[in-house]
């Protein structure tokens, strides 16, 4: 599991590994079942405090991406059924939100946005695809 971390885009270091994360399983990279490095052994690699670790992971396991299984580690979470389309959207509005801030702040024009999303998405799940 490869995380990069940014120290200049004012992203807290816990969030960075949860969306990298999250994003490592939707795209397929990371499978139902996987084991994650433990929390002193990532906090080593990334050099950061083991306590970010832990917000991150606490976080995904909030989240349902990830499982904790005691005295054998974390692992990534069986994926469950999939919400209803209302509960779905209701669940990515507030990042919608950010984003659609993020770009107006940017002075993004609207298409440039679209078309970066689109683009974004299509890579995910084309790795997706490659990777089942």
């Amino acid at each position: 599991m490869e995380i990069r971390l940014s120290t200049t885009d004012g992203v807290p270091v816990y969030r960075q590994i949860v969306t990298q994360v999250k994003y490592m399983v939707a795209s397929g990279r990371l499978r139902p079942g996987q084991e994650l490095p433990p929390i002193r052994s990532l906090a080593e690699r990334l050099v950061i405090n083991p306590n970010t670790v832990v917000r991150a992971y606490t976080e995904l396991q909030r989240d349902g991406v990830l499982e904790s299984r005691h005295g054998s580690g974390t692992y990534v979470a069986e994926q469950e059924a999939s919400p209803g389309a209302e509960s779905a959207a209701k669940a990515v509005v507030p990042r919608i939100d950010s984003l659609l801030a993020d770009a107006v702040h940017l002075k993004l024009e609207f298409e440039q946005l679209i078309l970066l999303v689109r683009e974004r998405y299509q890579l995910l799940t084309k790795r997706k695809k490659n990777e089942t």
